[in-house]
């Protein structure tokens, strides 16, 4: 399974500045020039595993990992610059510096603009070792050096200027604040500051609001110069080029920089050992309780580090982890999380607790702790719980490793701990993982004396733990070979026609229909979505709670199988699987590898016709599915949108599209019985009606074989009959202030559904639009004005949705900011709307918006996972990938004309129903 903290710490900690987005490539140029022909390239300072490494004469490194079977290529530039080389009043200005190199150069002076346009999937990310910029374009010539030129030209000549530091610090505060309203990222926050005494690990990468506000654009240009610069740096080419033309382009672009006379000085603090328990204790507006430890640990380049990657496993996997047997089965908590941090120098294990409001939070606090320090020591690490957690560090490796997108981001942060190969390096090391490594890792950094959490108790003697400090990386890696480079897979293009060509379709068994597509893919990756319709508008009522429930009931065990031995066969098998349910839906999803397919296939059918369906599972889901719903009681980003979907959806409380209010969805949840899980599964599941659709590496006759194995005979007692989900295109415009107490950012939510036929032109048309209001991410209208101009959000988009069978298109426009900025935000938002409307768009904004949307298209469906979901789409809808060429030849003819009239005709400001959420209260005050 996914392993929830990594999603969590993603999420709350890694701060990314620049909302990843989509854009246009050019038509490809690939003759070299007479220039390149003759132009020397640097050799290899060392090539392991596909990946070869380059020093260029001023110390840029130079990373390239090519891959055939993708129709991108990914260029990231990582700057060994992040939070902790920031000096006293710096707090925060490497992340704010990060959002400035998107605000241009003398050469690109819209960065966010010329990367949409060439149909560029992008972001930029700080943490506490380094900074990076990164996009993934179409594959062409011309779009490698578009990446090239832009990345060593912002490395040293982007605007650093007082108006753009104005905007974008109240930018940079509004995404602070986002952070401010989660308890668990601001405890965690705490827990890592209280842990350092001196190391700049203990301070926030997103900074603190006074420096954040008051930093002089004078010194921002100083930091600036100082850490960027050409032997500060490391340039990553990922994806489909040709090596040595890549390193003639890095050589015309990078090559030709100038490093400062100045070198930069290395940080030299040592957190000494910690001699005592220290405390924190956080205390804000909420319904959920947390508790947390945390202590330190090696860094990522050492030894230990992998033991203390298993122990996130041994101690939070669900259903395995020691924490979540002593918290969650026994009603101390309902979600536990652990986590390790992988850093340059020592950093940190985290576990945390999501304790229910009505529970003891010192029991659980005495409990995470006795779990955590005296049951590791008086009832030691077995050899199975070390395999399991190395078995699924692999499998998550392994199936991440497909994409040479991720691992180009991957590599750079290994590269941030020290050394790029520490990403090979770690693998092996997991792999030769001992139980007694980890039990004396276990044994020898949680302790009393090491620890941080809500309470601290003196002792009586002294005990310090002294962490290693970060091994020679010369000397760990003197006689490092690394293994065979992992087999690549087909070129593939991603064009709607040429899938098309490639597609097999048909009726599979039952009422089940089928696509599939099979393909050479980089380490033999399969992705598989299959879905069943079940029930009637009739037939489902009453019966939501067990619907909603159904799905993460049915992933926790099979007859055969409990929740764990599911899950140490999903790890065995390589796979990550998911089942979700909803109204009328039950949808699978699985990831694997061409070896173990016909086993997963076989598993896939009992987990769908003999799931265990047990009693005990079932209440630890309605307890986090509870706690969760009593955390977003008071969330902005959740309550908003739920006031806005309730007035769009005006139907009777036992209608089964009714929108719940969040007590109402308490007290539903708490009511599900196992008893109607069981019954909703035995009368209702079967094979009448659904899709599959699977792309990859697999053999398309002996995937239909096992397939049907599995699923035919499979009759349900109960007619399906789709629930229609109608367009309410005539419901008043208004606005909801809800108030948020303690939540120190608001979040602005609108919608209003039209209908229409996305097959028509004018859907094209509408779709342009909405790329030009706000679809386009950075480089929009609302963008532009909102967050570049106003500064008044971190982030604002619209977007435009179909539902093909129902005639029915949302359009959705949201945006967070300061609560303080309310009126000013919901009036910029509606003069935006006003001048779309009015002066409608220009020539100009909508051929780069075509180019943008339909390379930003392309892209997309380079994701095999994606392309499955599309493919099962046109299954639903009876279509084939002919409808997204047609549509997208619609894009291609839209004019002026038509997209203006298609605005003026269906976007009604007056009609937007809207909400917003916020501590509005405090700022009265």
């Amino acid at each position: 399974m996914l392993f929830r903290i990594q999603i969590l710490f993603l999420s709350l900690l890694i701060v990314t500045a620049a909302l990843a987005d989509e854009s246009t490539s050019r038509p490809q140029e690939s003759p070299q020039t007479e220039l390149e022909e003759n132009m020397t390239v640097p050799e290899p300072v060392v090539e392991i595993e596909g990946i070869s490494e380059y020093r260029l004469d001023n110390g840029v490194r130079v990373l390239l990992f090519p891959d055939e079977s993708k129709e991108v290529v990914t260029v990231n530039m990582t700057v060994f610059v992040g939070s902790r080389h920031e000096g006293y009043g710096e707090a925060g200005m490497a992340h704010l510096l990060e959002h400035m190199l998107f605000k241009g150069t003398p050469t690109f002076p819209e960065v966010p603009k010329v990367l949409q346009d060439r149909g560029a999937r992008f972001n930029g990310t700080t943490w506490l070792d380094r900074t990076n910029y990164y996009e993934t374009l179409p594959a062409s010539d011309e779009n490698l050096r578009f990446a090239l030129d832009l990345e060593s030209d912002r490395l040293l000549n982007s605007f650093v200027r007082g108006e753009d530091l104005a905007s974008e610090m109240t930018v940079v505060r509004n995404e602070f604040e986002r952070g401010e309203n989660s308890p668990l990222r601001v405890l965690m926050q705490r827990m890592q500051s209280a842990a350092y005494d001196w190391h700049n690990y203990g301070q926030s990468t997103i900074g603190n609001r006074s420096d954040i506000e008051r930093v002089p654009v004078v010194k921002l240009r100083k930091f600036y110069r100082k850490y960027y610069r050409p032997d500060n740096v490391m340039v990553i080419v990922a994806g489909k080029f040709e090596p040595q033309h890549a390193l003639q382009q890095i050589e015309e672009t990078f090559g030709k920089l100038s490093n400062p006379d100045t070198p930069i000085d290395d940080t030299y603090t040592v957190e000494p050992p910690q001699d005592g328990e220290r405390t924190v204790v956080l205390r804000r507006v909420g319904d959920v309780q947390f508790v947390g430890a945390a202590y330190h640990i090696p860094s990522g380049s050492h030894d230990d580090y992998a033991a203390m990657k298993a122990l996130v496993y041994v101690l939070g996997d669900e259903p395995s982890g020691r924490l979540y047997k002593e918290m969650v089965e026994k009603e101390i908590a309902s979600n536990v999380y652990t986590l390790a941090y992988g850093l340059t120098e020592p950093g940190l294990f985290m576990a945390l607790a999501e304790i229910p409001k009505d529970n003891s939070i010192e029991q659980a606090r005495q409990k995470l702790i006795d779990v955590i320090e005296e049951s590791l020591r008086d009832n030691p690490i077995t050899e199975q719980e070390v395999e399991r957690a190395r078995q699924q560090i692999l499998k998550e490796r392994e199936l991440a490793s497909a994409d040479t997108d991720q691992i180009a981001v991957s590599l750079s942060d290994w590269a941030a701990q020290g050394d790029w190969r520490l990403y090979l390096l770690y693998r092996d090391r997991i792999e030769s993982l001992t139980v007694e490594q980890v039990q004396q890792a276990a044994e020898r950094y949680f302790v009393q004396n090491n620890r941080t959490v809500g309470l601290f108790i003196p002792s009586d003697e002294a005990q310090r733990i002294d962490i290693p400090e970060s091994p020679d990386l010369i000397t760990l890696f003197k006689d490092y070979q690394g293994r065979e480079a992992v087999a690549a897979g087909e070129q593939f293009d991603p064009s709607p026609l040429a899938i098309e060509d490639r597609t097999t379709r048909g009726d599979f068994v039952g009422g089940m229909r089928y696509a599939a597509l099979p393909k050479k893919t980089r380490g033999e990756s399969v992705s598989l979505v299959l879905t069943l319709r079940f029930g009637t508008e009739q037939t489902l009522q009453g019966r939501i709670g067990a619907i909603e429930l159904l799905g993460m009931l049915m992933s926790r065990g099979t007859d055969e199988l409990d929740y764990q031995a599911l899950q140490d066969e999903l790890t065995r098998l390589r796979a990550e699987l998911s089942v979700s349910s909803t109204v009328g839906l039950l949808q699978l999803q699985v990831k694997t590898k061409r070896e173990f397919l016909p086993e997963v296939v076989e598993l896939i059918g009992q987990i769908l016709r003999k799931p265990r369906l047990d009693a005990n599972e079932l209440e630890v889901i309605k307890r986090q599915v509870v706690t969760s719903l009593q955390q977003n009681s008071n969330e902005p980003q959740a309550v908003s949108p739920r006031s806005v979907r309730k007035r769009l959806a005006p139907y009777a409380p036992d209608h089964v599209l009714y929108v719940q209010s969040i007590d109402e969805e308490i007290d539903m949840y708490k009511k599900v019985t196992v008893e109607e899980v069981r019954d909703l599964h035995e009368h209702f599941i079967g094979n009448q009606a659904g899709e599959i659709a699977v792309v990859g590496d697999f053999d398309i006759e002996e995937l239909g074989k096992l397939g049907r194995e599995q699923l035919e005979g499979w009759t349900a007692d109960q007619p399906y009959v789709r629930v229609d989900r109608v367009p309410h295109p005539n419901v008043e415009g208004s606005m909801d202030v809800i108030e948020t107490p303690d939540k120190s950012n608001a979040f602005f939510f609108s919608s209003q559904q039209y209908t229409m036929d996305d097959s028509e032109p004018e859907f094209a048309a509408l779709t342009l639009g909405n790329f030009i209001l706000g679809g386009g991410g950075l480089s929009s209208r609302l963008a532009d004005r909102v967050r570049q101009q106003e500064g008044l959000s971190y982030g604002v988009r619209s977007s435009l949705s179909a539902r093909a069978k129902d005639h029915r298109v949302d359009l959705t426009i949201y945006a967070i900011t300061n609560p303080a900025n309310r009126e000013k935000l919901v009036r910029v938002i509606g003069e935006e709307l006003d001048r779309l409307i009015d002066g409608g768009v220009t020539k100009e904004e909508l051929e780069k918006a075509k180019e943008a949307y339909l390379q930003r298209n392309r892209v997309t469906r380079v994701d095999d996972a994606g392309l499955a979901a599309e493919l099962l789409s046109t299954i639903f809808n009876d279509r084939t990938m002919e409808y997204y060429a047609q549509h997208e030849q619609q894009i291609q003819d839209a004019t002026v004309d038509s997209v203006n009239e298609a605005i003026r005709k269906y976007i009604d400001p007056d009609q937007l129903v809207m909400a917003i959420a916020g501590d509005f209260a405090s700022v009265k005050e």
